[in-house]
């Protein structure tokens, strides 16, 4: 039987983005698992990346290969909280960069990294288990087949469920992402030029569990009645542009990431709600941490060596724990609904959108995730 350098175990945007990037270092690296096959349900995902997660995609030569439609930039961000007058605002001027965000179709993200593994000399698809001197487990929420790793893998259900969506709006998005923290959901709007150029929204809603499911099975123009509601209009009027698909939320993660000849990466390691949009920033945070520790390991280090891979641990624990203790926190301040919580909550929003440092720290977290 072959072996490998490192078994990438896991094929989705976190597992092909490191079975590239370890092969650009020289390494054979088995990829387990198959290529996106068309077909089949439409993909109405979209992520919002921050340039980190932009700059690492365009080294690996894949960013650059996206259709243009495919990549919307976001230049402002309004977050509004459930009291009149009370909202965060953010913008690229203000923080002096190009954009706060891009928000990117996470299909076409797929097909060019397929594309690009296709002629990755060093990559291998397999379908099972092969020998390697080390395993990278990017699995995502499939935590079960963790186990036997004694990663101490522990996650809280949030009991809410993710509702995405593509939407047309009767007015130009102007690069504006809308977002509103309420109690007891939390509604984004991202600026995308799917569908239609200038007039589209990637929309991901979360909601109790119960709500999802009967928004799910709401017939088109009831869904977009409730979407009126609670988006007030201030993106013009929306109606749906794709299907509707939604998923489970949950928070929390590993107590180890890795051991002996494994580590994990991406979901398999933590799992934050995407009210902030930072979930696949940290699971290519955690890509281009390990890249990096691989890259510079002594000659006479194992790929597998513990000691490595805690390297690896170190670099990721700040920002991987911030950005938990952030999303969970906000989350579970915003669902709470007595009058003291509420009045104190969007006070706070008032009052950080008048402190330009705590929001500079604030946009910094995100975009270095």
């Amino acid at each position: 039987m072959r072996s490998f350098d490192v078994q990438v175990a896991g094929s989705g945007i976190v597992g092909k983005t490191l079975a590239l990037a370890l092969a650009r270092l020289g390494l054979s690296v088995a990829l387990r698992g198959a290529p996106v096959q068309g077909g089949g349900r439409e993909d109405v995902r979209a992520y919002a990346l921050n340039p980190g997660s932009v700059a690492l995609l365009r080294g690996l030569k894949v960013w650059d290969a996206l259709p243009e439609d495919a990549r919307t930039t976001v230049h402002d961000m309004l977050v509004h909280g459930d009291a009149a007058g009370a909202a965060l605002e953010f913008s690229a001027w203000e923080q002096r960069v190009g954009e706060l965000a891009v928000i990117t179709d996470a299909a076409a993200l797929e097909r060019e990294l397929d594309a690009a593994l296709r002629f990755a000399p060093h990559v291998t698809r397999v379908d099972a288990d092969v020998s390697a001197a080390l395993v990278a487990h990017c699995e995502g929420r499939a935590a079960a087949e963790l186990k036997g790793l004694g990663a101490g893998i522990a996650v809280e259900s949030y009991g809410q469920k993710a509702i995405a969506a593509r939407l047309v709006a009767s007015r130009p998005h102007g690069h504006v992402a809308r977002q509103w923290f309420r109690s007891p959901d939390v509604l984004a709007l991202l600026p995308f030029d799917r569908p239609e150029p200038e007039r589209s929204y990637a929309l991901v809603w979360s909601l109790p569990s119960e709500r999802a499911e009967a928004l799910l099975a709401a017939e088109p123009a009831a869904f977009e009645s409730e979407l009126a509601l609670a988006s007030g209009g201030e993106a013009g009027e929306l109606r749906l542009g794709s299907e509707r698909a939604a998923w489970p939320l949950a928070v929390g993660g590993a107590a180890a990431w890795c051991g002996p000849g494994w580590v994990l990466a991406g979901d398999a390691a933590h799992l934050v709600h995407p009210l902030a949009g930072q979930g696949l920033n940290l699971g290519l945070g955690d890509v281009a941490a390990l890249v990096s520790v691989i890259e510079g390991r002594e000659p006479w280090r194992r790929l597998g060596d513990e000691r490595l891979l805690r390297r690896y641990v170190r670099l990721r624990a700040a920002p991987t724990s911030a950005m938990l203790r952030i999303t969970d926190g906000l989350l579970r301040l915003f669902a709470e609904d007595k009058a003291p919580i509420r009045e104190l909550r969007n006070n706070g929003l008032t009052l950080v959108n008048r402190l330009s440092p705590l929001k500079r720290w604030l946009t910094a977290r995100a975009l270095d995730s």
